[in-house]
């Protein structure tokens, strides 16, 4: 029997690091275009070379290599001579791991890896950066047909079940909805108008958590729960994902008390996470 994985689409394009190399020159340009280099290792290949590099964040090859050098010397990239291939740095290692404990990522993995567990299903938690979902954390299920979502991928929100459900419980639903871009149509049962979109996560509020059908890609179905502040405000999402044909109606109906629970204890050790949450006022929470 052949081994079938899915993985999500990489962007071909990656958020925050684009620079235009006749943009207004300050003080912070350097730093800006050093940090463009770094986060293009987000997503895709782990290790690319000058060209490639030079590319994806619109610098110029003598700028870009300019800017490579002071990085490796900082150990935060890595150059392979024989490749000429840049990849990532020790440096980072510490820095990471510092991060992930920080941010309470550490101590809820054990959480998604019992869900992934008793599910049989992929878990992902992930937080809204704008119209995208960012995943910081990705558990993938034991069985050989899987979708699996890896950390540093970037998802539309309108086309997630992660996004929809931090859509729902955005402080202004309605405005979060009139600032996603485009709707862009990934597959026959994308949502791509905005009123529909609306009606959903309406929907979502009032029952808590929400799917994607088939929306962001085929033969893939997830369900997704809030994880909430005491204000009531949603600052991630846990979601579970698998193949349509065993993420089945019935399946997310007995999934749900297992992925509410999840979200209720990961909510308690996400303190740190109050920053990428909506902003907030007294007259703003929910009743």
């Amino acid at each position: 029997m052949s081994l079938v994985l899915w993985n999500a689409r990489t962007p071909t394009t990656v958020k925050g690091t684009m620079v235009t190399e006749g943009a207004r020159r300050t003080g912070s340009q350097a730093v800006e275009r050093a940090l463009g280099l770094l986060r293009s290792f987000e997503v895709g290949p782990p290790a690319r070379s000058l060209s490639e590099l030079a590319q994806l964040t619109g610098l110029t090859p003598a700028t870009a290599h300019r800017l490579l050098r002071a990085l490796c010397c900082a150990e935060l990239l890595a150059h392979d001579p024989l490749t000429e291939r840049y990849g990532l740095g020790v440096a980072l290692v510490p820095l990471g791991s510092r991060a992930a404990d920080a941010l309470g990522i550490s101590a809820v993995r054990p959480l998604l890896e019992s869900l992934a567990a008793t599910s049989g299903e992929s878990v992902n938690l992930g937080v809204r950066d704008g119209g995208e979902v960012l995943v910081l954390l990705c558990v993938p299920s034991a069985q050989s047909l899987r979708f699996d979502q890896g950390a540093g991928r970037r998802v539309p929100a309108y086309a997630s079940a992660m996004g929809k459900v931090l859509l729902a419980f955005d402080p202004d639903p309605n405005e979060a909805v009139r600032a996603v871009p485009k709707l862009t149509k990934l597959t026959g049962s994308t949502i791509t108008s905005r009123s529909v979109l609306s009606r959903v996560l309406e929907e979502t509020r009032d029952r808590g958590w929400a799917i994607n059908d088939e929306e962001r890609e085929p033969s893939v179905r997830t369900v997704a729960v809030p994880v909430r502040t005491a204000d009531g405000w949603a600052v991630a999402a846990v979601a579970v994902q698998g193949p349509s044909s065993r993420m089945t109606d019935d399946q997310i109906r007995e999934l749900l008390p297992s992925l509410q629970a999840t979200a209720t204890g990961v909510s308690t050790r996400l303190s740190a996470l109050r920053s990428w949450g909506p902003d907030r006022t007294a007259a703003d929470q929910p009743g």
